[in-house]
């Protein structure tokens, strides 16, 4: 596939072509450059004159296929909330890629979703990275699991408190989450002096879920409101020396130069929502400008279906309205949630060698009046206007 003559904004260091071309073979760009003329006739041509041309947008924290669209008792999959540690749920196991979210999300040029269980639970399961088209979610996947999703604050106690079963405070999602961890790093220790002494070793499936946590290859993706639910989560991660992605993050903004101090990332949002809890309300579209000035890292999620997914773009807008540069809207839906989910080696931004996912529109993503004329993912056309 050849695309030419399109505004191309890369994502890479801030990096345009006012009149650029790009080159996907085997679903991979091949070449970006200002002439790539000569593979006309070799390729199937997109003639992108007058148009935008941005990375495929991505949806850091949502649960896409797992509560699915117009189907809310049976179509929603997204809390096992029968006990409250279940770190072995895998998002995969659950998601729908028939579910018309998937389509909407093509529609507004979302490419890629990171999708997980939901927050009832103090440890819910395993997130997943993955592509917005097909029809086999096991061929969808860009990474899995990404992260152990964790919940503090109101949820996982309205939830237990109901069904008279720990957690019904704060304390006690902590004191749960701890016993968990302790207990998933003695399980690590024994699985390894049963492999140092040649021995047989049960295999219990809720630690091993956990270790790829503890061992730092993903991080504890913690639904944080509050600000001192925030700091909670930074005290246990610390405690147990985890990396830690602040998922929410509404009071953010109160805590800032403690966040920056500890050198972590914020997915901040869904903010378009309504404000129904009493944990959210001081949530505003002032968060994200609060945090990357003082030099984190922002991603900006809808949570869908809390926002649906096709509001992506007009979250990131909202957050323009409260001081955020154009530059600084973008990357909160592109190279930003690439970077803090670990998948910035694939998508994310338009490069050499990554994957063939962008969007191609008639204005900025930020206009409530752009049309997305195009849809790419792979490099194949999966939504035309």
């Amino acid at each position: 596939m050849l695309i030419k003559n399109g505004k191309i904004f890369t994502c890479e260091e801030g990096k345009i072509y006012e009149k650029g071309d790009i080159l996907i073979k085997d679903g991979k760009i091949s070449r970006i450059g200002e002439d790539l003329s000569q593979y006309i006739g070799e390729e199937e041509v997109i003639d992108a004159k007058g148009l935008l041309i941005f990375p495929g947008f991505i949806e850091a924290h949502c649960h896409l296929g797992l509560h699915e669209e117009g189907n809310n008792g049976a179509g929603n999959g997204t809390n096992e909330a029968s006990e409250p540690i279940t770190p072995q749920m895998r998002a995969i196991d659950g998601i729908n890629p028939f579910d018309g979210g998937f389509q909407s999300a093509r529609e507004a040029g979302v490419t890629t979703a990171v999708i997980g269980p939901g927050s009832a639970n103090v440890i819910g399961g395993q997130f997943a990275a993955v592509k917005t088209s097909g029809i086999c979610i096991d061929d969808m996947i860009i990474k899995e699991p990404v992260a152990i999703k964790v919940a503090f604050g109101e949820n996982p106690k309205r939830v237990y408190s109901g069904k008279n079963k720990m957690p019904n405070t704060r304390m006690a999602i902590a004191a749960l989450l701890r016993e968990t961890l302790t207990e998933a790093v003695n399980y690590k220790n024994r699985k390894i002096d049963a492999e140092i002494e040649d021995r047989d070793f049960s295999k219990n499936l809720k630690y091993e879920a956990l270790l790829p946590l503890i061992n730092k290859e993903i991080p504890m993706k913690a639904h944080a409101h509050r600000a001192d639910d925030i700091l909670t989560a930074i005290r246990i991660a610390k405690e147990f020396n985890l990396k830690l992605t602040l998922d929410h993050c509404t009071e953010g903004d109160l805590i800032s130069d403690y966040i920056k101090r500890e050198n972590l990332d914020a997915i901040v949002g869904p903010t378009l929502s309504f404000n129904g809890k009493a944990e959210t309300l001081n949530k505003t579209f002032k968060t994200p400008k609060a945090l990357i000035d003082k030099g984190i890292k922002v991603a900006i999620t809808t949570d869908h279906p809390v926002v649906t997914i096709d509001n992506l773009p007009l979250c990131a807008a909202m957050a323009m309205k409260e001081g955020i540069t154009f530059n600084e809207a973008l990357e909160a839906i592109t190279i930003n949630p690439a970077k803090i989910i670990g998948i910035d080696e694939r998508v994310g931004s338009l490069k050499e060698g990554k994957d063939g996912d962008l969007v191609i529109l008639n204005g900025s993503p930020f206009e409530i009046a752009t049309k997305t004329i195009y849809t790419i993912i792979n490099g194949e056309v999966v939504y035309k206007d």
